[in-house]
């Protein structure tokens, strides 16, 4: 077990950094392979569409210039600055707040609050600046040898769309976003549950007082929690009269027995909460994690730990649909009072159902845009006409500074004369 929670936050942090960087290391060395390259250097090969997610990879991008195909790019996670900014969508750092910050949807943000997205906006730029030496060399590796293939700088320019996992209208914040911004939010989500694996739903279906399903997602293992919070967790969860699912690496080694508790290393997330039986998730508040919950009207207790956590459970906290907890400093006496807080209380229930039935009322299922908006640029050979200009715009132009660099001109020779 770790030393401290605390620890715990920066270390997934750094690890967070090193996976990213571990993934655009695999991305490199798969478009290297030469059952890559041969998809482009076999002239018999025809190809309509690339579809490539986005992490900060901009190298990859040059695979749809040499398959000379459009290319729709995906994330999973909302239209922040830093994603967005790939297809020029506009910056609104003034109402926006950074993915990294709970507001109320609609709400203003207070001066303290717009000085950290600010923060938060140069940090990544930086970062991205940072990034992009490195893939610059990996894009000269990979192609520098064909002067058919555009500037590194302009590799971005060939992207139609992008499919980001967010559902403003519901979700916020309220921004304005170009055409080429496509919200898919649910996408994960299942238009109808799968069966769940025998012994879950048994477990649920016999869950007379009902049942609460506890995962703290992929990246936090059970060997990066502090023994003594587990040990908490186990003592209120095994006393409770509901059933619970606890998702749990290491069945050789589980906080305890107890005859109401089921653990499993992995599980069928979005088909358990649409069990009736749920009444609870306690989560980390990954963004997934939070769509799948709002999505079937389960109320919520979080525990963040790290990356865009805080800001998810802040949003949720503040829209009422559960509270949140800081793992570090869990007592029993709190966690327990929190979870009879939000089964006892129906406001969190009631929240989260209203909530699910606007996040559900579209023209289109998240599937069904995915599929109408991929069609839609095959039928317009690239659909260039969605993009903003901004996209083909220097930096120069862009903001505008030759303008302003004219006018200061223009007023110092006014002053001097």
């Amino acid at each position: 077990m770790g030393t401290t929670d605390n620890r715990v936050v920066l270390g997934i942090y750094l690890r967070g950094f090193k996976y990213i960087k571990f993934v655009i290391a695999l991305m490199f060395d798969a478009l290297k392979d030469p059952r890559v390259t041969d998809l482009y250097e076999n002239k018999g090969n025809k190809f309509d569409l690339v579809i490539s997610p986005y992490l900060t990879n901009n190298f990859q991008l040059g695979l749809a210039h040499k398959l000379k195909t459009p290319i729709v790019s995906i994330t999973p996670l909302q239209p922040f600055e830093f994603f967005g900014s790939i297809v020029a969508n506009p910056r609104e750092l003034s109402y926006v707040p950074s993915m990294n910050m709970g507001v109320e949807k609609g709400a203003i943000m207070t001066f303290s609050q717009r000085i950290k997205t600010l923060a938060m906006s140069w940090g990544y730029r930086l970062w991205d600046a940072i990034e992009n030496v490195e893939n610059k060399k990996r894009y000269q590796f990979l192609y520098g040898d064909d002067p058919t293939m555009p500037r590194f700088e302009d590799l971005t320019k060939n992207i139609s769309l992008m499919f980001f996992n967010s559902h403003v209208l519901s979700e916020g914040p309220i921004r304005p976003n170009l055409p080429g911004v496509i919200e898919i939010g649910g996408i994960q989500i299942k238009d109808t549950p799968d069966p769940l694996p025998k012994n879950i739903a048994e477990f649920l279906d016999d869950a007379r007082e009902g049942a609460i399903l506890l995962s703290l997602g992929s990246n936090i293992q059970s060997d990066h929690l502090q023994s003594d919070t587990v040990k908490k967790m186990f003592s209120i969860l095994s006393k409770l009269k509901l059933k619970v699912i606890w998702k749990w690496d290491k069945l050789e080694h589980i906080p305890g027995n107890s005859s109401n508790i089921l653990y499993s290393k992995w599980l069928p997330q979005d088909d358990i909460l649409a069990h009736p039986n749920i009444k609870l998730f306690i989560t980390h508040a990954g963004r997934g994690s939070i769509v799948e919950a709002s999505y079937h009207g389960k109320p919520m207790l979080a525990l963040p730990m790290f990356g865009d956590q805080q800001g998810n459970s802040g949003s949720m906290v503040k829209q009422g649909f559960g509270l949140s907890l800081k793992l570090s400093e869990l007592e029993e006496e709190t966690f327990l009072n929190t979870i009879n807080e939000i089964l006892q209380n129906p406001q969190y229930k009631q929240n989260v159902e209203n909530f699910s039935k606007l996040y559900r009322d579209r023209p289109l299922t998240a599937r069904q845009t995915v599929l109408y908006w991929t069609e839609y640029v095959l039928r317009y050979h690239g659909a260039k006409h969605l993009q903003s200009p901004l996209m083909h715009m220097d930096f120069i132009a862009a903001n505008n500074l030759d303008v302003y660099g004219l006018l200061g001109i223009l007023v110092a020779f006014y002053i001097k004369e």
